[in-house]
């Protein structure tokens, strides 16, 4: 099974950056998408970014400008740049990622990090 944790969250001001960053462990066949979800308190999760494999980067329009998504195949990791942070961004972002597990006959799971917390204050 996959492992993905997230690191690089914390605490900035408005305005500021941060970059996160999410590796893989274990054993999987494949990865398909990776990408970075975020839950701010009483909200639900939503879909912020992610790179499906040998496609470009999708981007929610709620970040769009601000955050850009990288993502390394080769090594399976995947990293959020966030700039110009708002208040509004305070959230878990997680990590997670479409993984092929099988040989001749491929199944897929979505994997999730424990997350990592942002908080930006104003």
């Amino acid at each position: 099974q996959v492992q993905l944790r997230e690191s690089g969250g914390g605490l900035v001001q408005t305005g500021g950056s941060l970059r996160l960053s999410c590796v893989t462990s274990g054993t999987f066949t494949r990865i398909d998408s990776m990408g970075w979800h975020r839950q701010a308190p009483g909200k639900q999760r939503e879909w912020v970014a992610s790179v499906p494999s040998g496609r470009s980067a999708l981007i929610a329009d709620s970040v769009k400008g601000r955050f850009t998504i990288s993502r390394d195949s080769a090594k399976n990791t995947v990293d959020l740049q966030m700039n110009s942070l708002k208040p509004e961004d305070t959230a878990v972002y997680y990590c997670n990622a479409d993984v092929i597990y099988g040989t001749d006959e491929e199944y897929e799971v979505e994997s999730w990090g424990q997350g990592t917390q942002v908080t930006v204050s104003s």
